[in-house]
């Protein structure tokens, strides 16, 4: 059943059973698995089971809908939508008619394999990585490879191994269209799952070590430390998985409240009875990501709101404390990759389209 609701700030959502989730209003931050991603609002991510989901910021609206029948990951085109690669997969709600008609009646329907098939069929017209479907099958199968075997510390020869004659032909497949190699996202795997080891259970750190398939807890201590700034003891202490402080809520409505006329991290430090140091430190603990950057997605949540509802681009300068309207035009494009100007047309279209 298609679930809406408005989740807590920060709180970790455990992904017990295949997922789909749509933002359905809300462009603060989102982290999966320790990435934070912005400016998801209308946009449907699938996260598979093992996984987490968290919410940075208090404006979100989100719709949920779970997938308790296996037999439809028997599917092997399905892994594009769960397994993701570099970054975090999606599609956009707004583009798939079939989604939106889907889910306005999904209270009522059983047959959820739709949606799935709906997803998959606007995921592959966008075609991310320019491939045939072989090749998204040998790409799918060496993540499958690697999600099931990253404890194992696989060597090159034994991809070549498990592929066969496709050993090498697969794992530069994989370099050309993913942009990684096979052996970069057999260690970001597993250190993921490392972290996920550290900050959601209680084991010891030379019981993580053991099972990420270290035999010297030591040296994965310096992996994890290298990989990360902080050793693995210091990253379960940093990670406030039980919200024993309210530093995130804080912080957050700090910004959100201040941002048009703050951009300063003194002023920020200040409020919070920090130095700016301390407070730069403990914000990239706690949230990974900078203050400058949280600052600045604000500043752009707030422009792109007030340009959509045709707001003139001097006002919305203005408004969000910029001298000249050509200095907030350069913030924007360096933010967005286009001007005010476009943005407005682009939005123009869209509403166009679905009108």
């Amino acid at each position: 059943m298609f679930r809406k609701f408005n989740p807590e700030i920060n709180k970790v959502h455990f992904i017990t059973k295949h997922t789909l989730f749509h933002i359905i209003s809300g462009r603060g931050s989102i982290q999966v698995d320790f990435k934070n991603y912005t400016d998801w609002m209308d946009k449907i991510i699938f996260l598979e089971k093992g996984q987490y989901i968290k919410f940075l910021s208090n404006d979100f609206e989100v719709g949920t809908l779970e997938f308790p029948n296996s037999e439809v990951f028997e599917d092997k085109d399905v892994r594009v939508l769960f397994k993701h690669l570099i970054s975090l997969g999606h599609i956009d709600f707004r583009a798939c008619s079939d989604c939106q008609k889907f889910l306005a009646k999904t209270i009522f329907e059983e047959n959820s394999k739709a949606i799935i098939n709906a997803s998959l069929k606007q995921w592959f017209s966008l075609n991310p990585f320019n491939s045939s479907r072989d090749e998204y099958e040998a790409i799918f199968d060496i993540k499958e490879i690697i999600d099931r075997e990253y404890p194992n510390h696989l060597t090159n020869q034994d991809f070549t191994i498990l592929f066969h004659e496709t050993g090498n032909r697969a794992q530069s497949l994989f370099k050309n269209k993913v942009g990684v190699t096979v052996k970069a996202m057999l260690g970001e795997k597993r250190l993921v799952e490392s972290k996920k080891e550290v900050v959601f259970t209680h084991k010891s750190i030379q019981e993580v070590s053991h099972e990420m398939g270290f035999k010297d807890p030591a040296y994965f201590n310096r992996v994890f430390k290298n990989s990360t700034g902080y050793s693995p003891t210091q990253f379960r202490e940093n990670f406030d998985f039980e919200r024993k402080d309210t530093f995130v809520e804080d912080i957050v409505n700090l910004v959100q409240k201040y941002h048009q006329q703050e951009r300063s991290l003194a002023f920020y430090a200040d409020k919070m009875h920090l130095s700016v140091k301390a407070l730069a430190k403990k914000t990239k603990e706690r949230m990974n990501e900078s203050l400058g950057r949280l600052i600045r997605n604000e500043v752009l949540k707030t422009s792109k709101q007030l340009l959509e509802k045709d707001i003139p681009i001097k006002d919305v300068a203005i408004h969000l404390g910029f001298e000249e309207p050509n200095h907030f035009s350069t913030f924007f494009k360096h933010q967005t990759g286009v001007n005010p100007t476009e943005f407005k047309m682009e939005k123009v279209q869209e509403n166009a389209l679905f009108l």
